[in-house]
């Protein structure tokens, strides 16, 4: 195999990593989010229900989750672009035997 070809393949393939990595960390940050306003509103919204004038706390609140969190996503591929990533997947290396009859070439 070329040199060059095998270099090109291993940085396409780090670049592939890192895609993969950003994309998952991006997930748990947006589920990091909604959750947290989930709960927000969980807990208060019986109150809210009860004292409308409390609906704007919690949309000033809502917003607040949701522009840090947005923020932060921002940051991922920022803090990425920082490092090499290369994604450790699993192998198997199996043994390889020929056939009765076959030679071995």
């Amino acid at each position: 195999m070329d040199s060059g070809y095998r270099r090109s393949r291993s940085d396409r393939y780090r670049e592939q990593s890192k895609d993969k990595l950003s994309q998952n960390m991006k997930k748990k940050i947006r589920t990091t989010m909604i959750g947290a306003v989930s709960a927000v509103e969980d807990h208060f919204g019986p109150l809210i229900d009860q004292e409308p004038s409390l609906d704007e706390v919690f949309q000033k609140i809502r917003a607040d989750i949701l522009d840090k969190g947005n923020h932060q996503l921002r940051n991922v591929d920022v803090e990425l672009s920082q490092y090499e990533v290369e994604w450790k997947r699993h192998t198997v290396t199996m043994p390889v035997r020929p056939f009765k009859g076959e030679e071995n070439e």
